[in-house]
């Protein structure tokens, strides 16, 4: 159907809306795609929701070639499935729950594997059943603490959430790696950029986790690639080479000396070298070890505190921590953690009051690099007192290692593949080997071919549908609008008439009409009182990739073509026009 401007229920602004915080969020609303309901809600006008069912469509068709069969759950979920599988505690604050008049626990459904696993234990029995991939493309909801950047972290969103139900471990494989091509396809298809990298399963568990991102600054992911190999990671994903145990029996004694007025590490390091100069060198910030207090909350309630040691040189990367203790969240000790703990002198704690043995009880782990046989300068745990040469292995040990350092440009990468490079990403696609996990939980099980009955392997794939189109915006637009590519576009051409000769506006409309028959999509601008100044701008803000201009030089038998992307221009002749954008459209 020909989208008219005159009717069409849009309003273009000229400023920028005050809540949008990233280009892709602003030019959104700007160009009347969206508007914003609430906080991270969002209202799809006309231009918007064409946009958002073409992202819908090319991932539903990709799909649906992989042979994936799609299904549609409900969004009001019951309580119970997610007791059973110690979710409904464990999404803690994000999960929006509420009651029917009956009293019964619901949720918003944030996820669905509880019901998809239900869904195939109702319906599968046998291996015969098996191996299963079906999916769904449904509205999800998180209470997020702090939505932000518009569609990329919002609390009402859509995503394709498929499920793959195998018998056994190999069959999984073959599973992931299907949906794993088809997201290949899919991302391609609608022309986003994206890396592959490996990613930790946190709370959805699982024994393989892979991200799409699509490259962006304004991304909330920071992963890494490789300079020298094809090794690339999430930051939380990163696992640290560990360095070869050293040994101890050359190295000098540990010695307590009095270091007051060293708030910093940089003061430490200075004082380090008047203290006690090293015979090698002189102390570095990476040679201090410094122990940093948390407590762990868990979804139920439960507190813990946790002690971490890691280099001086490194700070502690909240993100990387949070995903080595998931689903606990880690908050640093205040006061009252403090004060609970008066074994512990604040400003120069030390391995020696820390883990199972010390005084504190309080758990230690410390970053891969502290192995056995270094040489640390940390707290003695004495009022303006450090130690010095402290070894690993000789003078203390910890309760074990944890991933939580920042991870650095020019750090070593995992694999031997050079150093590593770090960059930005918006998260777009997800996909786990979940394991038998929810099957277990929700009791799935199968009879296999010997009539034994077996617990079904799972495996998890997300897209984020309302997330890519966002993406797609972050990362098609210039400082005059966006610029879509032509697979999700609202249209494929949109045609400006130009001018007040009633000429003009009837040949606009019969090009618009010819097009539209060729199965050419079409904006036609037949606004009658609107300058072309003004038309022009709406052209270029809303981001159609071919624009057509009907104006002054049809008196010449000619109009203008114009491609949004390169801003170049053309001039063609007005008979040949229908047939050179047909052909571009399908090109």
């Amino acid at each position: 159907m020909l989208l008219r401007m005159s009717s069409l229920f849009l309003r273009t602004l000229r400023e920028d809306p005050a809540d949008a915080e990233v280009p892709g969020h602003r030019l959104l609303v700007r160009a009347g795609y969206i508007r914003r309901a609430a906080p991270g809600i969002f209202t799809w006008l006309p231009l918007g929701w064409l946009t958002f069912r073409n992202v819908e469509r090319v991932i539903r068709e990709e799909m649906n070639a992989a042979g994936f069969q799609e299904v549609h759950f409900p969004a009001l979920l019951p309580r119970e499935p997610y007791e059973v599988t110690g979710r409904w505690t464990e999404y803690g604050d994000n999960l929006f729950r509420l009651q029917d008049r009956r009293g019964n626990d619901m949720l918003l459904g944030p996820t669905h594997e509880e019901m998809f696993t239900l869904a195939v234990k109702d319906l599968c029995s046998s291996y015969k059943d098996l191996p299963l991939s079906i999916y769904q493309i449904q509205t999800k909801y998180r209470d997020e603490a702090r939505p932000r950047a518009g569609l990329l972290r919002g609390r009402e969103f859509v995503m394709k959430d498929s499920y793959s139900f195998d018998v056994d471990d190999a069959g999984l494989a073959v599973s992931y790696q299907k949906h794993r091509d088809a997201y290949i396809s899919a991302f391609t298809r609608l022309g986003l950029e994206f890396v592959i990298v490996s990613a930790t399963s946190g709370a959805m568990g699982g024994s393989r986790s892979e991200e799409f991102l699509c490259p962006a600054e304004v991304g909330e992911d920071t992963f890494v690639r490789s300079t020298q190999g094809d090794y690339a990671a999430n930051v939380e994903a990163v696992v640290t080479p560990v360095p070869e145990d050293r040994p101890w029996d050359d190295l000098p004694a540990a010695q307590v000396r009095n270091t007051p007025d060293t708030p910093t590490i940089e003061a430490l390091v200075a004082r380090a070298d008047e203290l006690l100069p090293r015979s090698d060198r002189p102390w570095q910030a990476g040679d201090t070890l410094k122990n940093v207090l948390f407590t762990l909350v868990y979804p139920d309630g439960r507190r813990e505190p946790l002690a971490v040691g890691v280099p001086g040189d490194r700070e502690i990367d909240l993100r990387r921590l949070e995903a080595s203790v998931a689903p606990a969240e880690a908050v640093p000790f205040v006061e009252e953690d403090f004060a609970a703990h008066p074994e512990l002198v604040r400003g120069y704690i030390g391995p020696g009051a820390l883990g199972e043995k010390g005084p504190s009880g309080i758990r230690y782990l410390v970053d891969p690099r502290v192995v056995p046989g270094t040489r640390w300068v940390t707290g003695a745990n004495e009022n303006g007192k450090h130690v010095f040469d402290f070894v690993v292995g000789r003078d203390f040990t910890a309760d074990g290692t944890i991933e939580a350092a920042e991870v650095r440009e020019g750090d070593p990468a995992p694999d031997g593949s050079g150093t590593l490079v770090l960059a930005r990403g918006i998260e777009i696609g997800h996909i786990f080997q979940l394991g038998r996990k929810y099957a277990q939980a929700l009791d799935l099980r199968v009879l296999d071919e010997h009539g034994k009955l077996v617990t079904v392997t799972m495996g998890s794939y997300g897209i984020g549908v309302s997330r890519a189109m966002a993406a797609l915006a972050e990362n098609n637009h210039d400082e005059l609008g966006l610029c879509w590519p032509r697979e999700v576009a609202p249209a494929d051409v949109h045609v400006v008439a130009t001018g007040k000769d009633r000429g003009i506006f009837d040949t606009a409309e019969r090009i618009s009409q010819e097009l539209e028959l060729a199965g050419v999509r079409v904006l036609l601008d037949d606004r009658p009182k609107v300058s072309p100044g003004v038309k022009f701008k709406d052209a270029e803000l809303i981001g159609v990739p071919t624009i057509l201009v009907v104006g002054r030089g049809l008196t010449d038998g000619q109009v203008e073509v114009r491609d949004r992307r390169t801003g170049s221009k053309e001039a063609v002749a007005v008979g040949e026009v229908v047939d050179q954008l047909v052909g571009l459209v399908r090109g």
